[in-house]
């Protein structure tokens, strides 16, 4: 089995986390060991003053080619519905703690991205990829339906009709066709995907950090609210950021009316002024 720290390896460079999957030989599937790795980073990572950004990526020709088809479902079954629930916890939570993590999260997806790979896609906040990266439901064609949420993934990401061919044909679909569906944001050459997610990454650095998570909750809560609700939601979502950081917004406020230093449609305040 592999080394419980290796699977998954970051560095932080001017507020950056490059997280990146360490399994190239496995076209970076998931298993427990590294589901359980990813678990113990986010936990490092997360309140860490020295990270304003969390980029997840794939080391060598892959995002992540899904699950571990051999280390997540065979051997697990051996331990029967216990083994398989196990699993289940692991992988789904550090997912869920991606979706909710504190700070912007972001997808570089450099390669093969596949089947129970779409959860951490779906997770961080941004993706961006290679222009021939792959994406894949390729259940289907051994016989199951995309589970562990990819099925909702996919109708929450693409229309019904490119949701229903994805996961019906069992077809991989490259970057270019990813970003026109709306799997992801852009597509770019592969010589330049990291450029372009340091140059988003740096834009988001600048950010107001509470209105930055707080708009990550909106966005994610909202889709799925009556619009009354989700006009109450964000009233008391705004009340809680301004109280939370009310001399942040009074910067901000000062700056833009009064000192007339910046416009708020052509980029942000300066949030590291100190009064």
């Amino acid at each position: 089995m592999a080394n419980e720290t290796n699977v998954v390896e970051y560095t932080i460079e001017n507020k950056i986390a490059w997280v990146k999957f360490n399994r190239p030989e496995k076209r970076n599937c998931m298993s427990p060991t590294l589901n359980r790795r990813m678990m113990e980073i986010l936990d490092e990572l997360e309140y860490n003053d020295e990270v304003g950004v969390f980029v997840l990526t794939g080391e060598g020709t892959a995002f992540s080619a899904g699950m571990d088809l051999k280390e997540y479902f065979v051997e697990t079954e051996k331990d029967g519905l216990a083994g398989t629930r196990k699993a289940q916890r692991e992988s789904y939570g550090w997912w869920k703690r991606l979706r909710d993590f504190n700070k912007p999260t972001i997808a570089m997806v450099n390669g093969w991205c596949f089947g129970g790979a779409y959860g951490p896609l779906f997770a961080c906040d941004l993706a961006f990829a290679s222009d021939d990266a792959q994406f894949g439901l390729s259940e289907i064609n051994w016989g199951i339906l995309p589970g562990g949420g990819a099925t909702k993934i996919a109708v929450e990401l693409l229309s019904f009709r490119n949701a229903m061919y994805h996961a019906m044909m069992g077809e991989n679909v490259s970057g270019k066709k990813a970003a026109e569906w709306g799997l992801v944001n852009e597509s770019v050459e592969a010589s330049k995907l990291k450029e372009r997610v340091t140059e988003v990454c740096n834009v988001l650095i600048q950010k107001n950090p509470v209105a930055l998570k707080a708009t990550k909750d909106a966005v994610r809560k909202v889709s799925e609210m009556t619009y009354a609700n989700a006009e109450e939601y964000l009233v008391k979502a705004q009340e809680a950021a301004n109280f939370f950081d009310n001399t942040g917004r009074k910067e901000g406020i000062k700056q833009f009316i009064f000192e007339k230093t910046y416009k708020p449609g052509l980029g942000a305040y300066n949030k590291d002024i100190q009064r």
